[in-house]
């Protein structure tokens, strides 16, 4: 049985806190008070340090092969497809019942808060929670999954700077700083257009609706319905 959930109260809880502190990024935002503000929050060191990590031991390894650039070739062209089911998926999560066993993920319950208040800087953000076991799992995946461990560490290092990439770039979209490159406005209207306009279309982030087009979620704007639960995924 679907058992919509409310995240404004949690949300609530720290709404006031971040107010303050996102008044200045609503003045004039630059990208490098943009930036500041970036590392101060956790997921981008634990995702940086990783792939510091990853770099390391990769050079130390060394026995380099094709396969350390097919590996990388292969993983920037899916990324989009991967990005999007995992928004579709995992980020919109229906909240479910199990009997007594809620089936809810923190991913999924912070991604609603997320949409409620697009502009609270903490949930812009991976979970530290998740972020951490992930990098484990990440981890594991790289020194077990792979024929060679310099194959398993150009994987490490790959998805970790995707991943800091798509935190920077989910970041950034939220605050307040103006796109100047043609790119990054696509990939700023696109993400805009998700959170309020309809939530049911662009899910991509890191790229200007390439999935999107691909998987059919990449509307004309101007012809789309204005959802009434853009803030407030799954309500009634």
């Amino acid at each position: 049985m679907t058992k919509p959930q409310s995240s404004s109260k949690d949300s609530a809880t720290t709404r006031e806190p971040v107010r303050q502190d996102e008044r200045p990024l609503r003045r004039g935002l630059t990208l490098a008070a943009a930036f500041r503000e970036f590392i101060r929050h956790p997921s981008p060191w634990l995702i940086g340090t990783t792939l510091v990590a990853a770099l390391v031991a990769r050079i130390i390894m060394g026995d380099w092969q094709s396969t350390d650039a097919l590996v990388p070739a292969f993983m920037l062209a899916v990324f989009p497809v991967f990005e999007w089911i995992v928004h579709v998926t995992v980020l919109h999560w229906r909240p479910r019942q199990l009997g007594p066993i809620p089936i809810d993920s923190e991913l999924a319950r912070k991604h609603r808060e997320h949409h409620v208040d697009p502009r609270n800087i903490p949930l812009i953000f991976i979970p530290t929670k998740t972020l951490s076991v992930l990098v484990v799992v990440l981890i594991a995946i790289a020194t077990l999954a792979f024929p060679r461990l310099g194959l398993g560490l150009t994987f490490l290092l790959m998805i970790t700077a995707l991943g800091l990439g798509y935190e920077w770039t989910h970041y950034l979209i939220h605050t307040d700083y103006k796109p100047k490159g043609s790119l990054y406005r696509a990939v700023w209207r696109n993400h805009r257009h998700h959170h309020y306009k309809n939530e049911h279309y662009w899910f991509t982030v890191t790229t200007s609706g390439t999935a999107d087009r691909l998987l059919g979620t990449y509307p004309d704007p101007a012809t789309t319905e204005t959802s009434p639960t853009a803030r407030h995924l799954h309500s009634a």
